[in-house]
């Protein structure tokens, strides 16, 4: 059972670094990269589009924490659950970058 409790904070802790870094993007100067070590394209509205990416990664890490929730049950088939939803979270919030905000902040 400890190594349920270890397991459900470290993903808590995860999905608040998340949120955090929607807190971040909120107050940003500059534009907020998705992409790990690529530049950011060229955006026309940087406040907007920052606070679209900084509500996209707060709900992104609320729901990564919701998600973690079946660490605490002693089933252990509802924590495939939980490793099955952050894929499917995951390349959903790709999609909605690249999809949506991407293409709606991007210089023409």
């Amino acid at each position: 059972m400890t190594g349920r409790i270890i397991g459900f904070i470290i993903w808590q802790a995860v999905g608040l670094f998340f949120v955090g870094n929607g807190l971040w993007c909120f107050k940003a100067k500059k534009p907020s990269g998705f992409w790990a070590n690529a530049r950011t394209a060229p955006i026309e509205d940087v406040r907007a589009y920052n606070k679209a990416m900084g509500s996209l990664w707060c709900v992104y890490g609320i729901v990564l924490m919701i998600l973690g929730v079946p660490f605490l049950l002693e089933n252990g088939l509802w924590i495939m659950l939980s490793c099955v939803g952050v894929m499917v979270e995951t390349i959903g919030v790709m999609a909605v970058y690249t999809l949506v905000i991407e293409k709606k902040y991007r210089k023409e």
